[in-house]
């Protein structure tokens, strides 16, 4: 007889708890009411033999649709913002899963919990991007195929659906309404609940071995085993290639990971002495090269921070990392003035206040404590008369403030971010599933791959869209 449904709509409601709305999907369809109650109601309340809603005609097709749909395990390595997409995606996307996160820390979802200043900034409007390659250094031409199957938009509804209201800020970060990123973290683990995703903690996976029947057998550190048929890597960013070598054995190519979203070390002592100062925004680049990135600039008592200083940072993770972290950088004060701009205020300002001295008046609204660090670099007298300015002061001037040298004598941390580039190479992965090319069954998401964003939310952006690709194509039948 033809199965209905909407049939069983109750009988499942009542048993597994969830309120899966009637369908006309054919009774074997992935996702379908009858699939989850066939895999999940029945079995849970071992009633389905006496059901009145399983009739004597109904009874031996579950049977052969259990035997011909045996569940899918699939363990998720890493309880972190991918690894949790991920899941939940697996299971929602198909009911004959058994999704285990295995988490090597003593709790998940840490690194969600410090990011943003503790706000968790979930993901960005991408309103100021014009090409994903200035938001994703690495990785930008994979992210754009990801985002056809779940871009930043679809982000922001997922969490507005699942009870997260968003805000977008001036500067197009997206936040939980609630300013508070345990907003995300009880979302997400109140859903993996929900689902019956098996969280384990204190978990450290530390060689995968696939069996000759086609199983996936996971090694734990404390020298334990677990059988499954599908994994999913999300373990993060790698701070040292040692990290990835069980993936390495695999066939798995690795590119060397390195720090990215890091502050800038000056020596100039007199420069560090401005600690404090903002300049909103500037211009700062690597002389000799193409790289620049422009935003606010925060001097600190070791040099340089700021979102310009960040976003920097990762568009030359590799280079500066070549370099030792030593190399030559300008500043424009003036932002994306040009020199002739730039001549035409100092003009103007020479013009209107002959008199003044030159530490009395800021040029383009610069604070007074970098304005008098800069004559001084200049060599000038701040007592000196505006009018007394010549046309080499004047071109001194235009320099400094339009290309202004440093010299990067190191690199310091940002606390609230803990990004790496490099990871797996994604020539190793499907560019459409994630699936590993040298193992089948296994996936990869998040971080661990080569993928990394400046800052504002696209990081935790890149964890969603690979989370949930991975998470569905690792629960496909």
């Amino acid at each position: 007889m033809p199965f209905q449904p909407h049939l069983h709509r109750s009988h499942a409601a009542a048993t597994a708890g969830e309120g899966y709305a009637a369908s006309q999907q054919g009774w074997g369809d992935s996702g379908s009411p009858w699939e989850k109650f066939c895999l999940d109601a029945a079995p849970s309340c071992n009633k389905w033999r006496t059901c009145p809603l399983l009739s004597p005609d109904i009874t031996p097709y579950y049977i052969i649709y259990r035997m011909s749909n045996p569940t899918t395990d699939i363990a998720i390595i890493g309880g972190g913002a991918a690894g949790f997409f991920a899941a939940i995606a697996a299971r929602r996307a198909n009911a004959a899963t058994r999704v285990t996160i295995f988490e090597r820390a003593p709790k998940v979802l840490a690194k969600v919990e410090v990011t943003g200043g503790g706000r968790c900034n979930v993901t960005n409007s991408f309103a100021a991007i014009t090409d994903l390659r200035q938001a994703y250094p690495r990785g930008h031409k994979l992210m754009k195929r990801l985002f056809m199957t779940f871009s930043h938009e679809d982000a922001f509804r997922w969490f507005e659906q699942e009870g997260v209201p968003l805000v977008t800020q001036d500067d197009e970060c997206v936040f939980p309404k609630a300013q508070d990123a345990h907003a995300v973290i009880s979302c997400l683990t109140r859903l993996a609940d929900r689902l019956d995703i098996t969280v384990s903690c204190r978990s450290h996976l530390t060689d995968i071995h696939r069996t000759d029947d086609g199983h996936l057998e996971l090694r734990f550190q404390n020298g334990t085993t677990r059988l499954f048929h599908r994994a999913i890597i999300a373990t993060g960013g790698s701070p040292q290639a040692r990290g990835l070598h069980y993936l390495q054995r695999m066939g798995h190519v690795i590119e060397p990971p390195l720090p990215s979203l890091f502050t800038f070390n000056i020596a100039e002592q007199a420069f560090r002495d401005l600690m404090g100062t903002v300049v909103d925004p500037v211009t700062a680049s690597i002389p000799g090269t193409k790289m620049q990135a422009r935003g606010a600039l925060l001097v600190t008592h070791w040099g340089m921070s700021g979102p310009a200083i960040l976003k920097l940072s990762s568009y030359a993770a590799r280079w500066l990392a070549e370099h030792g972290y030593q190399a030559p950088l300008a500043i424009s004060w003036t932002d994306q003035l040009t020199r002739q701009q730039v001549e035409a205020a100092l003009t103007a300002l020479i013009a209107d206040s002959p008199r003044k001295q030159l530490a009395s008046l800021r040029p383009l609204g610069l604070p007074s404590r970098l304005w008098l660090f800069l004559i001084s670099k200049m060599g000038l007298d701040p007592a000196k008369p505006w009018g007394e300015t010549g046309r080499k002061t004047l071109n001194r001037m235009i320099e400094t403030l339009t290309n202004d040298q440093y010299m990067i004598a190191g690199r310091g941390t940002y606390r609230d971010e803990f990004v790496t580039c490099g990871g797996i190479s994604l020539k190793s992965v499907s560019p459409q599933t994630l699936e590993s090319k040298v193992c089948p069954g296994l996936f990869l998401a998040g971080e661990v791959l080569d993928v990394d964003a400046i800052t504002g939310g696209f990081n935790l952006q890149a964890a969603w869209t690979t989370g949930y690709v991975a998470g569905q194509a690792a629960a496909s039948p």
